[in-house]
Parts: C-alpha cells; sequence; structure tokens
C-alpha cells in the first residue's frame, strides 16, 4: 500500500472568501490595498488627532458632493453636455434578504450561546464567554471606539497576509499553544469541580 498523503491545508484566499475582499486584504492588488490603507489612516489621523467631529465632516461632505453634482448638471443643460453618470440609487430586494440572512445567523448562534450558558450550565462556553468579554472591556478602557476600529483595519491588512506567507510555522506553534490551554484548562476544570459538595450515596432513613 502506498502512503497516504496529508490533506493539503486550506489557503487564506479561501478561508477569506475567494472574492475582491479576499484579494484586497492579501494585497494582492497592491495599489487598491494602499490605497484602503492610507484613506483609513488619513480618517483616523483626522478624526482622532485633528479633533475634527465625525458629523459635521460626513455633513460637508455631502454638501461638497450635491454641489458639485449640482453645478455639474446645471453647466450640461447650459453648455448642452451629458448629465452626471449616476448610478441606480436604490437598494435591491435581494441585498435587503442577503443581509437579513447573515444577521439572522449571527443573532441566532448568540442566542445559541446564551441558552448553553443559562440553562444547560456549560462551565466551559461561560467562561470562554466571560474571559471574551473581560478583554474587550479591558481593550476598550485603553482606547476609544474609533481607534479600535482603526486597529483592526492594521490588523486585517497584516495578519492574513502574514500568515499566507509563515502559515506552516504558524500552525506548529499554534499547535503547541493550544494543547499547554487545553491542559492547564482541564487543571482549572477539575479544581472547580473537586470544590462542588456532592451528595453521598448514603441515604437517610426517617422514622
Amino acid at each position: 500500500m502506498g502512503e497516504s498523503i496529508p490533506p493539503r491545508p486550506i489557503s487564506v484566499h479561501q478561508v477569506l472568501g475567494g472574492g475582491a475582499v479576499a484579494d484586497l486584504l492579501l494585497w494582492k492588488k497592491w495599489f487598491a490595498s494602499v490605497t484602503v490603507l492610507l484613506t483609513a489612516t488619513t480618517m483616523w489621523m483626522l478624526f482622532e488627532r485633528a479633533g475634527y467631529n465625525l458629523l459635521s465632516f460626513v455633513a460637508n461632505v455631502l454638501f461638497l458632493l450635491v454641489a458639485i453634482l449640482f453645478i455639474w448638471a446645471k453647466s450640461a443643460t447650459l453648455l448642452n453636455r451629458p448629465l452626471p453618470p449616476l448610478p441606480d440609487l436604490e437598494i435591491s430586494e435581494e441585498t435587503i434578504v442577503k443581509a437579513a440572512d447573515a444577521l439572522q445567523v449571527y443573532a441566532n448562534h448568540a442566542l445559541s450561546i446564551a441558552r448553553l450558558i443559562a440553562i444547560d450550565r456549560n462551565l466551559k462556553l461561560f467562561l470562554q464567554v466571560a474571559i471574551g468579554l473581560w478583554v474587550a472591556s479591558f481593550i476598550g478602557s485603553l482606547c476609544n471606539f474609533l481607534t479600535l476600529v482603526y486597529i483592526g483595519v492594521l490588523l486585517s491588512f497584516s495578519v492574513p497576509v502574514l500568515y499566507d506567507k509563515y502559515q506552516h510555522h504558524i500552525d506548529e506553534k499554534l499547535s503547541v499553544t493550544h494543547r499547554i490551554i487545553q491542559t492547564q484548562y482541564r487543571k482549572i476544570d477539575d479544581s472547580l469541580l473537586k470544590k462542588i459538595p456532592l451528595p453521598s450515596g448514603k441515604e437517610k432513613k426517617f422514622q
């Protein structure tokens, strides 16, 4: 019998969907990636460092856009030129249905987690959720929401491409770390179970 061939790991590009977003995050189209990253950096510097107000910025940008389109349309009418090439400005019903389906999946997943914790008393899941919420609260105390979003953008444009390049080495380190965490978790779980009083097997007889 021949040697079994180990399954090939799924590529990062496939995990990210294999579309335009995957190409963007993996720097397949470097010009688009640089543009998005520079835009995010400019927005963060504008709102976080310069202290510009988000509502004022959006209002001014929309006002400038409307003014340009109005002047363009007026001049096109007077000079017998084509009107501004605006797309079909409406949201299709299919888009709404897809967004609702995606929202339903996440909502049902959150409700299933709540049920496992509240009804089934899943200790492992409870500890995972508690630690995750504590980490989120700790990170939130260090920076505001805008900075957190910007950090997320930076990580999105750096972690996938680094993992795609060093996937084998990272998987080995993660496997070792996962085994260590599982060992420590079992020790903590056993110590907690030992502290919980269990009913004795002997039944009291009442006269």
